[in-house]
């Protein structure tokens, strides 16, 4: 890997680098020369496009991968200009190819166990214990989806059973499709998938939850509401052919959605102290910065607009003020500003 972007010994500097969300950040950072500029953690779209801009930016960057995408399931991706309907294993494959001739980008497949903030930066120690340290850090570890509890769900996750109709909705543009859900959220996505076809049946697996307006609202709409309980899902191979209900009566239907209950893929976001709000993502401000000095987040981890290519384009603005950020540091040191002491933020137990 090439030196940092300004020579020099160690030293320490102090400087005020960006704003969450509206105080700034006073950051005391370790200048050492040899030492990693960034860790990413997640190796998906947001991670990627991150260590892209990094590595173009002639910073040192180690991304850990886990291997695990949240989109593995699908055998399509959709809605990223130039990429549509490729398959995103070969995305992946692609990206990491594209990234080989920046030699200060390394990539090491991996779950990261444990992150903490230390004097220099920041730590991470990887399920086998080995550890890294970085003068920042970037979360793209993107969001974890629970399936519903219906049985066969997995047979059919990903090909005729889907929880993004942007994503997958026009493949089954004007087919019957079921919708799983209940209350307002459920009422909400009906709604919603009413743009791509018209044939539309709620399946609330149990009483819907639905008031007197909800109610009237899909009758009007000409969407039909089933509350029986769901015995099971139906089809050949991956394609599906219809919910069995446990009363024995059969729907048909070509494909299903619904909304799936998301959380974080680890700890690592608590563990750093991050903010959460109430779909557990990371509360973030300006340019994908968070609560704590040094650390950024990009990609589903953090925004409800889940997208492939606003995922991508969340790490490049991550990167870009992860670069801004560390040329102030740099700068900083290479000064020999003054030293003003500051409290690190607390590590969690």
């Amino acid at each position: 890997m090439n030196a940092s972007v300004y020579g020099g010994a160690e030293r320490l500097t102090t400087c005020v680098i960006f704003q969450f969300p509206t105080s700034p950040w006073t950051v005391t950072v370790r200048f050492l020369p040899n030492m990693i500029d960034v860790i990413i953690v997640g190796g998906g779209p947001a991670g990627l496009s991150a260590a892209l801009v990094l590595g173009r930016s002639r910073r040192r960057v180690l991304l850990f991968d886990a291997g695990h995408p949240r989109n593995a399931p699908s055998k399509a991706m959709h809605g990223f200009l130039s990429r549509d309907g490729m398959d995103p294993a070969e995305f992946l494959k692609v990206s990491r190819e594209q990234l080989r001739r920046y030699a200060d980008v390394e990539i090491r497949l991996g779950e990261v166990a444990t992150a903490r903030s230390c004097e220099d930066g920041f730590e991470v120690v990887m399920a086998d214990g080995t550890t890294a340290r970085s003068r920042m850090l970037l979360l793209a570890t993107g969001i974890s989806d629970t399936l519903p509890d219906i049985e066969a769900i997995e047979r059919f996750y990903g090909r005729t059973v889907h929880h993004c109709p942007y994503c997958d909705g026009w493949e089954h543009r004007d087919r019957p499709l079921a919708v799983y859900g209940r209350g307002t959220s459920g009422l909400e996505f009906a709604v919603e998938l009413l743009v791509w076809s018209r044939d539309l049946v709620l399946c609330t697996d149990g009483p819907s939850e639905l008031d007197d307006i909800g109610s009237k609202k899909l009758a009007c709409l000409g969407v039909r509401v089933i509350e029986t309980p769901i015995a099971r899902l139906e089809g050949d191979e991956d394609q599906l052919s219809g919910v069995r209900f446990k009363d024995g009566n059969f729907l048909a239907r070509e494909a299903l959605f619904f909304s799936p209950q998301q959380k974080q893929c680890n700890a690592l976001a608590t563990q750093l102290g991050c903010e959460l709000n109430n779909e557990e993502a990371i509360e973030c401000g300006e340019n994908a910065a968070t609560c704590i000095p040094g650390l950024f987040a990009a990609g589903n981890v953090s925004r409800g607009l889940q997208l492939v290519i606003i995922a991508a384009a969340e790490g490049t603005q991550a990167a870009f003020a992860i670069n801004q950020a560390l040329l102030e540091v740099d700068a900083a040191a290479e000064a020999g500003m003054p030293i003003e002491p500051q409290p690190h933020c607390p590590e969690s137990a």
